[in-house]
């Protein structure tokens, strides 16, 4: 049976939705599954409402997260639970800024790659912590690497 995973990512334009699920697709199809991405920007540039959904699994056929269908809700500004909330499942995970340890990040751009590191602890299918570090340090310049990697590791520890 070919069970696809659903998630969904949403905040404000400029807190790094788009480069969360950059990231996310990228480990996925390296890890080995058909990966599907898409994205909704809206009023990002005026930091409105930015979501973009990955699915996942061995064949995906779309890359639209249908309503209801949401397995890892992951929002970047609390105020946006409210706006996805029709994307979730009953049991959805879901992961705020409340989860992750927000009084240890070492930049407040930084919140991106904590919550990304959170949804890693709840995705059981890339269990290769290397195959993450290798990703984000391709995604972020030089001087930015050790940092992001940091803060996935912390936000992975609390996802726990």
């Amino acid at each position: 049976m070919n069970k696809t995973t659903n998630i969904v990512v949403a905040g404000l334009g400029g807190q790094g939705v788009l480069k969360v699920t950059d990231i996310l697709a990228e480990v996925l199809f390296r890890a080995g599954f058909d990966v599907k991405k898409s994205e909704v920007h809206g009023m990002s540039q005026r930091g409105g409402s930015v979501s973009s959904e990955v699915r996942f699994g061995d064949k995906v056929a779309s890359p639209m997260v249908p309503a209801g269908e949401c397995d890892l809700l992951a929002v970047l500004d609390a105020t946006q639970l409210e706006v996805v909330a029709a994307a979730k499942r009953p049991d959805c995970v879901v992961i705020a800024p409340g989860d992750v340890p927000t009084d240890k990040l070492a930049h407040p751009k930084a919140l991106n790659t904590m919550i990304l590191g959170a949804m890693a602890a709840k995705l059981p299918q890339v269990k290769d912590e290397k195959l993450w570090f290798e990703v984000i340090g391709e995604a972020f310049p030089e001087k930015l690497r050790d940092l992001n990697i940091e803060m996935f590791k912390l936000g992975f520890a609390s996802g726990k």
